[in-house]
């Protein structure tokens, strides 16, 4: 997350924070990249949770999310990270995996939103049947697609990169497409993920946000994976920059590579 840093000392000590760490404190170990304190580039390092400073916390979901306090820790063990392999290389792909695993639940929910205008009737007939839940579907329908297409799309450029061993300008040994993909993937499958959530708990009324309904168990995680390897406003100022950089001249030819 922003604001995160480990160091890896000359004696081989770590020391820093690193917060939003799921399930760090029923965790056996914890592997993370800490920057050298010589400058001698990243390195992975392998932790006994046994020793860490762990605090409680929890995401909007109820999932545990703790916070990691490093004070001149000994690793178990410690290597040179690969080439390519740092922070915002890491931030990338976990971005992209956030969208898939958003995507999904998505699909989850309009699943759900439809089996249950099919059965809940209203007046004698399925509410599925009403022009007004009809347009609140489909448009739920819509959000869907666009988010798995985006998903997809972001997925498949980081599977070809890290397949064919591309490097580019973008830190982590990611090219322009790249970042592009993710980007908008992480833009735009968070918008969905806030429109589509509100869609569904609309069709399905009050019984969507009781404890024993599954719905709550899709839309909390869709509302807290939002956040996760930054949010939509934070991969937009990203976004902005890339294309800015290339100036005008070279917005399209960006986006017809794709």
């Amino acid at each position: 997350r922003p604001g995160d840093n480990v160091i890896l000392t000359s004696a081989g000590a770590l020391s820093g924070r690193v917060r939003g760490v799921p399930f760090a404190k029923t965790a056996k170990h914890l592997a993370l990249v800490a920057q050298r304190e010589d400058g001698g580039g990243q390195a992975i390092a392998l932790l006994d949770c046994g020793s860490l400073r762990v605090a409680d916390g929890s995401s909007i979901a109820g999932d545990a999310l703790n916070t990691v306090h490093l004070q001149q820790v000994r690793p178990i063990a410690s290597k040179d990270a690969i080439d390519g392999l740092d922070a915002q290389a890491l931030l990338t792909m976990g971005a992209a995996v956030r969208a898939v695993q958003m995507s999904g639940a998505l699909e989850a929910i309009l699943e759900i939103a439809v089996a249950y205008a099919n059965e809940r009737v209203a007046f004698e007939r399925p509410i599925a049947k009403f022009q007004a839940v009809q347009h609140n579907l489909a448009r739920l329908a819509g959000e869907v697609a666009a988010a798995m297409a985006a998903a997809g799309s972001a997925a498949d450029a980081i599977a070809n990169a890290l397949g064919g061993g591309t490097a580019g300008t973008c830190a982590g040994g990611f090219d322009d497409a790249v970042l592009l993909e993710v980007a908008a993937a992480k833009i735009r499958v968070g918008e969905a993920a806030g429109e589509g959530a509100g869609i569904a708990h609309q069709v399905l009324g009050a019984i969507g946000f009781t404890r024993e309904h599954v719905l709550h168990r899709f839309t909390q995680r869709l509302w807290a994976w939002r956040d996760d390897f930054d949010n939509e406003s934070a991969w937009a100022v990203r976004l902005g920059a890339l294309v800015a950089a290339g100036g005008g001249e070279g917005l399209w030819p960006l986006l017809a590579s794709r």
